[in-house]
């Protein structure tokens, strides 16, 4: 490595941007082209400093990008900081998460970044970065190093710059997604189900599009064109003023179900037959039961990892089928961490995020989509009906606390309720005879999430008056 002086900017860095699992902020007033560029170059040489299986001397780095507008700007000079780092970039363009996710593995690069905010408004935007192999970038690695590389702001100038290349990762990505289809819904007639996908203006439309298109899919797509002010709906499909669209197209189509997307493609929201939204929890225990089917004769239990915030249905349907479930910290990176761990043949999360062992312990929306699809072509019952059998608990919808304090309000629950069973995973967990509940400091919003769940929706609402009347 040729070395020359030391470079040094002034501009000031909003150290709030970094988050538990990525980089995060409103544009352009927390994150703005010198904090991109700058994480750009801190990324680079936490790879030569920490990451002894690089494929050469030179990192090379898969770089995507959402439709935000601010998007372009972002991406432009995080490259550039890679650039001047000495990586090499194989920029994939606009494109969905999950597309990334299958670029960084199958292109055999070191390392990726998508410049997304996610689910966030408008008005943020963010750089998810990852590294191939076992670890995963977030606050518990990788992150504190990078974000204190990019504060101090003191980087060593390479002579010989990186290069750039294009490249048009989108067929390579339909054809992987098309070949796990091929094994994953044989002897299943896919075409019989009719299905309504929302992508919101997003990522995940064109994608899911060609799928329908190719495969020859009964598919209606809502909002598929991608743009970035999202002038539909927020891109936050968890909230329901965004997913009522959705609601009444299904039912006006006599949908079989409807799925939507966030912004950028890696979060799935489902809405049966009758324009109902159903608990990301209780999907994953409907697909882990399809997928652990066949597989209870095996000695080895496969695993199947859960977010903590999920029903205790969960563990409790994936030990009935034959499964090892396998309870993780909310998160991407921790989820998938845990997941190539134990070698988790599914995992999933509350909010929607679903992870496939097929594909590389990520998220795929075409899968997602087709899951479902063959699960309602093998069943003669309604997706409403299939939920049904498998909801056993009472819980209220996930409450949101703008609390300044989230760290006293944690202490406080934990001393009104000192005689449950007490974990601190993920925030604080509390578990009693009949009911638990768990508050968590929201990794990418200001907020106290707390999800409360019980044998009885009277004993839910009673805690729930109990817990809000503490701490509000």
């Amino acid at each position: 490595m040729s070395l020359a002086k030391k470079e040094s900017r002034s501009q000031i860095i909003n150290p709030e941007i970094f988050r538990a699992y990525d980089v995060r902020g409103i544009y352009p007033s927390q994150l703005n082209e010198e904090a991109a560029y700058r994480i750009g170059r801190a990324l680079v040489l936490f790879f030569k400093t920490r990451l002894k299986n690089l494929s050469n001397a030179r990192p090379l780095v898969v770089v995507g990008r959402d439709c935000r507008l601010s998007s372009p700007k972002i991406r432009q000079f995080f490259i550039r900081g890679l650039m001047k780092q000495g990586a090499s970039i194989i920029d994939i363009g606009l494109v969905s998460t999950d597309t990334l996710y299958f670029a960084l593995n199958f292109l055999k690069a070191d390392a990726a970044a998508m410049i997304t905010a996610s689910h966030n408004p408008p008005n943020y935007n963010g750089i998810k970065q990852l590294v191939r192999g076992p670890k995963y970038i977030c606050g518990d690695w990788g992150l504190p190093e990078i974000k204190k590389l990019v504060l101090e702001n003191k980087f060593e100038l390479i002579a010989k710059r990186g290069k750039i290349v294009k490249k048009n990762i989108i067929l390579d990505y339909l054809k992987h997604i098309i070949n796990i289809y091929r094994g994953l819904t044989k002897y299943a007639d896919l075409r019989k189900i009719k299905a309504v996908v929302d992508a919101g203006n997003g990522m995940a439309g064109e994608i899911i599009k060609r799928l329908a298109k190719k495969l020859s899919l009964n598919l209606s797509c809502l909002y598929c064109q991608p743009d970035g002010r999202f002038p539909n709906h927020g891109p936050n499909p968890l909230i329901p003023e965004n997913i009522k669209d959705l609601r009444k197209t299904v039912i006006k189509k006599k949908a079989d179900f409807g799925l939507a997307f966030d912004s950028d493609g890696d979060r799935t929201i489902f809405i049966d037959e009758k324009g109902e939204q159903i608990s990301g929890d209780l999907i994953i225990a409907l697909f882990a039961k399809h997928f652990l089917r066949g597989r209870a004769l095996k000695r080895v239990r496969p695993s199947i990892v859960y977010s903590l915030t999920c029903s205790k249905s969960v563990p409790e349907i994936i030990q009935e089928n034959g499964g090892q479930p396998i309870r993780a910290r909310t998160g991407h990176s921790f989820m998938k961490e845990v997941a190539k761990k134990y070698q988790a043949i599914f995992g999933g999360e509350i909010s929607g995020h679903l992870y496939f062992q097929d594909n590389f312990y990520a998220e795929c929306g075409g899968l997602t989509l087709f899951l479902m699809l063959k699960i309602l072509s093998e069943n003669e019952e309604p997706l409403s009906f299939l939920i049904k059998k498998i909801k056993r608990y009472y819980r209220v919808g996930e409450i949101n606390l703008e609390i300044k304090d989230r760290a006293g309000a944690i202490k406080k629950l934990a001393k009104k309720y000192q005689n449950g069973q007490i974990d601190y995973l993920d925030g604080l967990t509390v578990k009693f005879k009949n009911w638990w509940f768990n508050a968590r400091p929201s990794n990418t919003e200001p907020f106290l999430r707390i999800v409360i769940e019980a044998d009885f929706m009277t004993l839910v609402q009673k805690r729930k008056k109990e817990i809000l009347d503490l701490l509000t």
